[in-house]
């Protein structure tokens, strides 16, 4: 991959420092640029590089100082130092991960400071190893991974996982080699570096739609040329169900009786069908507005929040298989409940009693990398173990039951259920 240097991001910076859509372990901060601190950028970007739980990586950020993981702003910055020699001592560096491992390095403003952001993506060819200390001659080489916001050696158990990842690539971040460059929109994905607010849909001169491509990591090179990723079909195509069958969003409206009612698809890039749906499913139950006596404001009572319902569908998104197996996500909607079903079911690792209050979804390694970061940017998904405890909350709020969980013993469907705002119906009924 072409090593650009760009000012700019092709993701909002602000929200990167503020960890708003990248989780902060994700993130790691450095005040300035010294010999210690290049010796322990490589280990960060080498387990970042083997991101052992598929997150999608991470940033190094040099110029900002950290307090408790947290950026301390406005940054302290690299105004002293030549940020050429900077990005050139880094991608030397670099040179030293085995195998060989380029991530893309960005020089950037900040209020007017000077920053550099290291982006460092989970790669094709791990297991990565690099120096234990770059700057003593001889040293071994170490396998790297990131242990909550730590870097550390990879041993024991952790070392059998990642070795089990060795030329693992997850499906959404894999080249597509039935897909050509122009299957891309380049309109599109200046949609998207509009929306995040990123600097680089000014850029001047204009950057073009390779370029682009290149910056957001969307393509791959393939002996002489280069092709989307999957991640790229799925987001900057205009119909991905194309590519990968089953791409797209069936919901089905059903009478008190069990008959059909209204049926409709929704087709498109990811985040398209996800708002489309999200309008459809809320224009489908009207806010019931009640007078409450000796209360000045009325009672807005709505079938479903609003928030658990998009969560519950982004997240059918998130982690379902875009490999197998061929079939949409679905979403049910009858009288008393709604039921998003995604396959097929979680990865092994998830059992039903993760999803009970007060039980946090164990470390194992994700089904995507890729969308969750693009979903995150565009501000549909939260942070990684959020998802659960919203859903759970906002129901509880308008005094809904609690959503449920499922799946069967095969794990060949997810399903999540929403259960109607009892009091809804009761104010239907008394006004019907």
């Amino acid at each position: 991959m072409t090593n650009v240097e760009l000012d700019g991001l092709p993701m909002n910076l602000e929200d990167l420092l503020n960890a708003r859509s990248i989780e902060s372990n994700r993130i790691e901060f450095k005040g300035g640029w010294d010999e210690q601190i290049k010796a322990s950028t490589v280990r960060t970007i080498c387990a970042f590089a083997n991101d052992l739980l598929n997150l999608g990586g991470g940033y190094v950020i040099l110029g900002v100082r950290e307090e408790g993981g947290r950026a301390i702003l406005p940054p302290v910055g690299l105004g002293n130092l030549d940020l050429d020699r900077v990005q050139k001592e880094i991608r030397g560096a670099c040179k030293r991960i085995v195998p060989d491992y380029f991530p893309t390095v960005f020089p950037v403003q900040y209020e007017g400071i000077p920053l550099i952001v290291i982006w460092a993506w989970g790669g094709d060819t791990r297991p990565y190893q690099a120096p234990e200390n770059l700057n003593v001659s001889g040293s071994p080489l170490q396998f790297w991974i990131r242990r909550s916001s730590e870097t550390i050696r990879a041993q024991g158990g952790d070392l059998r996982d990642l070795m089990a990842l060795t030329a693992k690539v997850p499906f959404d971040d894999r080249r597509s080699l039935e897909a050509r460059i122009e299957d891309l929109s380049p309109i599109l994905v200046r949609r998207f570096l509009h929306e995040i607010g990123s600097e680089l849909i000014n850029h001047e001169p204009p950057i073009d739609g390779l370029q682009l491509y290149r910056l957001l990591h969307l393509v791959a090179r393939v002996n002489n040329h280069e092709v989307p990723r999957n991640v790229a079909l799925m987001f900057f195509n205009e119909d991905p169900d194309r590519f990968f069958t089953g791409t797209r969003t069936e919901v089905v409206q059903f009478h008190e009786e069990g008959d059909v009612l209204k049926e409709r698809i929704f087709r498109g890039p990811l985040s398209d069908q996800i708002r489309a749906a999200l309008v459809h499913l809320q224009s489908l139950g009207d806010v019931v507005i009640r007078k409450i006596p000796g209360q000045a404001e009325a009672e807005k009572i709505v079938p479903y929040p609003s928030e658990a319902l998009e969560e519950a569908l982004v997240n059918a998104f998130y982690h379902r298989s875009y490999e197998f197996p061929p079939e949409p996500v679905n979403v049910y909607v009858y009288p008393n409940r709604i039921e998003i079903t995604s396959y097929p079911g979680p990865v092994p690792g998830i059992e039903l009693r993760h999803f009970q209050p007060g039980e946090p979804l164990p470390a194992i390694p994700s089904r995507n990398r890729r969308i969750g970061d693009f979903l995150k940017e565009l501000h549909l998904a939260e942070r990684r173990g959020t998802g659960i405890l919203k859903i759970q909350r906002r129901m509880r709020q308008i005094g809904s039951p609690a959503a449920r969980f499922d799946f069967d013993e095969g794990r060949n469907y997810f399903r999540v259920t929403l259960p109607i705002n009892p009091r809804y119906l009761e104010v239907q009924a008394a006004t019907a």
